[in-house]
């Protein structure tokens, strides 16, 4: 899937035909960034890998030995995406699993079948997410898109950090956590997150709650890289913006998914561009030791004041916490 990107003046330093510090852009490919490196040993799970650039994401991280392990609600279409890896790539180390975001019990249910298999952890991709939707509440009645692309990643990542955590001590290489964000970041609603509205469906706006819930996939990262550091576990974690891709992600957007259909091949970012900040950032040495950053276009970028405040961060931590006891 993919998060909506905005014409916006600092998504970058350099424009998309022009290769940033990494010496990649906005046209470098997930097969690109990748090119050369060596994944085998290494284990992942790549949320919402069924379509768009997660599973764009799985396809790559395969190509380069990775095992992955695809989190997917959809297990018919999971099947069908893994059986295309494996039939372009051979040697490909797929699996798919269960997992309903928008429910608690499916993450911790995931998150303990995993953990029962005995299996290494070393990259955990926050993909999945849902946009723009009507006011719905989750299957734990909280509002869906907080739910969905913020709290169920929360989860997920703290009950899986101590395996990460092994992992990184036994193998001696670092462990990365990437959370795919957005732009849209920038337009949550004014105070930020919500948290004494999270629920409010009088004045809940569809694209301000994406927003709220994109704001709140960096300051998870964020916040995370602190506590990470203060333990002195070898794993990083970031965030980044994908780009604008023409995926299901708009079916909620109206005549704007029209648009997105018709003009997408001549404005919008390919899948395969789509997924290479995320694969960059699972993989490349560049940012081996590099954590609680924003990246856009393979390249670090700036974010909103509010999503580089810690009291926020820490505020979201515990309000979190509180939700998934």
């Amino acid at each position: 899937m993919c998060r909506l990107a905005l014409p916006l003046g600092n998504i970058g330093a350099a424009p998309g035909w022009r290769k940033g510090a990494s010496g990649l852009s906005y046209n470098s490919t997930a097969g690109e960034v990748t090119q050369g490196i060596d994944g085998s040993g290494l284990t992942a799970i790549v949320t919402g890998a069924s379509s768009g650039i997660g599973s764009e994401t799985s396809r790559v991280l395969a190509l380069r030995g990775v095992h992955v392990i695809m989190a997917v609600r959809n297990m018919a279409a999971g099947k069908d995406v893994k059986e295309t890896i494996v039939k372009e790539i051979p040697a490909a180390k797929v699996d798919t699993m269960e997992l309903d975001l928008s429910s608690l019990a499916s993450v911790k249910k995931f998150a303990s079948d995993f953990k029962s298999s005995g299996r290494p952890l070393n990259l955990l991709i926050n993909n999945a997410g849902v946009m723009a939707t009507p006011f719905m509440l989750s299957k734990d009645n909280i509002e869906l898109q907080f739910a969905t692309n913020h709290l169920g990643h929360f989860l997920l990542t703290n009950l899986l950090l101590d395996k990460m955590k092994e992992t990184a001590r036994k193998t001696k290489r670092e462990g990365r956590i990437v959370n795919v964000a957005s732009e849209a970041h920038r337009f949550a609603y004014r105070e930020g997150v919500r948290f004494d509205k999270i629920n409010d469906s009088k004045s809940y706006n569809s694209f301000g709650a994406y927003g709220q819930s994109k704001l709140a996939n960096i300051l998870h990262a964020n916040e995370l890289t602190r506590r990470l550091k203060e333990d002195g576990a070898e794993i990083t974690a970031n965030s980044l913006h994908p780009g604008m891709i023409t995926t299901n992600l708009f079916r909620h957007m109206g005549v704007f998914d029209g648009l997105v259909s018709n003009l997408g091949k001549l404005v919008l970012k390919n899948v395969q561009q789509g997924a290479s900040t995320t694969c960059y950032l699972a993989l490349h040495p560049q940012v081996k030791g590099v954590s609680g950053e924003y990246f856009l276009d393979n390249n670090l970028a700036t974010t909103t004041a509010k999503a580089k405040d810690m009291d926020l961060a820490k505020r979201l931590w515990d309000f979190s916490m509180e939700l998934v006891k």
